[in-house]
This record gives C-alpha cells, sequence and structure tokens, in this order.
C-alpha cells in the first residue's frame, strides 16, 4: 500500500492574502519524490475549533499528517493547543525545548517566549541529536512551523523515515488538440484503472503543447499503459517520449 499523506496549512494570513503558502508546494514534492501520495491540502484559520476537526479528520483517514503554522510565542499561535485537544491530551512544556529557550535567550526570557517549549502530552522529538532543529510529532501528525525556511530544514533532517517505494514517470509530449486524444485517454484508462495519467496544456513551448504524464510504482504497469497509449494515439501528434 503506498504512503498517503494529507497537509494542513495553518494561518490567518494565508487565507487573508498576506502570506503566499510556500509550504504545501515544496512538502508537496518532497513527498512524492519519497514515493507518498498527498491525498489533500487544506488551508485553515488560526482557530481551536477548526483546526480541531480537521487534525482529527486527517489523522484518521491518512498515514502521515504535516502542520505548518501556529507554533509560536504570540496570541495567534493555537496550533499545540488545538492539537492536542484534538486527541483530549494535555499541553506540556518539554526539558528538552525548554532548555533550548533558555540557552537562546538567556535569564531574560519571558512567558511567552516559553510558550514555544509547549507540546501534546506524548508527543515526541524527533532528531534531537541535531538539538537546533528538533520536529515534534504527536501519533502521526508532524507539526512544523509557517517559516518556509524553517520547514525545509526540518523536513529535511527526517524525511527517510517517510520513504516508500518510488513513483515512476514516463511522458509524452504532443502537439495536438487535447479534445482529439481525449477517447484515447479514457480507452488507456480503461484498461489501466490503476494508472494515474495526466494531461496538461502548454502554452510556452516551441514543439509541444500537450504533455502527458504516466505514473505507476510498477514499472512494467506503467510500461504497459505507455505502449496501449502509444498505440492509441495519432503517430503524427508525438513530438517524443521521456
Amino acid at each position: 500500500m503506498t504512503k498517503t499523506a494529507g497537509i494542513l496549512i495553518i494561518g490567518n494570513e494565508v487565507l487573508s492574502g498576506k502570506v503566499v503558502d510556500q509550504n504545501s508546494p515544496y512538502l508537496v514534492r518532497e513527498l512524492r519524490a519519497l514515493g507518498v501520495e498527498v491525498k489533500r491540502i487544506t488551508t485553515i484559520p488560526d482557530d481551536v475549533p477548526v483546526i480541531i476537526r480537521e487534525v482529527r479528520a486527517f489523522a484518521g483517514e491518512y498515514d502521515l499528517v504535516f502542520t505548518t503554522g501556529g507554533i509560536g510565542p504570540t496570541h495567534d499561535d493555537v496550533t499545540i493547543a488545538a492539537i492536542s485537544a484534538a486527541f483530549g491530551r494535555s499541553v506540556v512544556r518539554h526539558p528538552l525545548l525548554e532548555n533550548l529557550l533558555r540557552r537562546h535567550y538567556g535569564d531574560g526570557i519571558t512567558p511567552a517566549q516559553l510558550r514555544m517549549a509547549e507540546v501534546p502530552e506524548g508527543g515526541e522529538l524527533i532528531e534531537v541529536g541535531n538539538t537546533a532543529f528538533p520536529v515534534v510529532v504527536f501519533r502521526n501528525v508532524y507539526i512544523f512551523p509557517g517559516i518556509p525556511e524553517a520547514v525545509r530544514r526540518k523536513f529535511e533532517r527526517i524525511c527517510e523515515r517517510f520513504r516508500d517505494q518510488p513513483f515512476i514517470l514516463r511522458r509524452v509530449l504532443l502537439r495536438c488538440d487535447e479534445g482529439q486524444i481525449a477517447g484515447d485517454l479514457n480507452g488507456v484508462m480503461s484498461r489501466f484503472p490503476e494508472l494515474q495519467l495526466g494531461s496538461y496544456p502548454i502554452l510556452h513551448s516551441a514543439d509541444h503543447n500537450v504533455e502527458l504524464t504516466l505514473e505507476s510504482k510498477s514499472p512494467e504497469y506503467v510500461e504497459q499503459a505507455l505502449r496501449s497509449l502509444l498505440d492509441r494515439l495519432p503517430p503524427q501528434a508525438i513530438v517524443r517520449v521521456e
């Protein structure tokens, strides 16, 4: 079975357009390269009942859940409290995170800054050997900050734990109208229902205007589907196969 994932982007700033979400595109690309299929991406506000509802749903439906945003020291950083409530757990202060914060801020550390040491009761830290970038996980929910650079640093350090059998990808580049080949694509899908077949118009290419992608975790399945597709397509429309 292919590992599945859901991504929750948490933050009023994304929904209001003040900040452009860079985290979900990054996570999708990285997870896909690791063989994980992202099934859903949802952007939600810094609203505790909404976070509770979505985290519960995602955690029950997908193998892996990634949240980004809402884990800082300010009033709108409610993700930890919401995830804790979603599973009926208390919010506790993790001693390792507290020590890191106290070393960083010194004697002048504030109660608000210490909030960044909070985790759901029973939560774990991953990569504690590299104490500058621990990741908090509770069950199958991986909790990331909202800052894209921090998300990348943290994810890179734990990504291998998610690796699954890779997807095999083949591309067919065409010069034609998509409507002319719709029946051919339907025919391939009827024979290969497990194939992930995509058709995308290309606007700024000198030699092709349609890209087809064929994906599966079985190399044999992809190659069989590719041969079937090539047999159906008008030969004069095929620019190249990659």
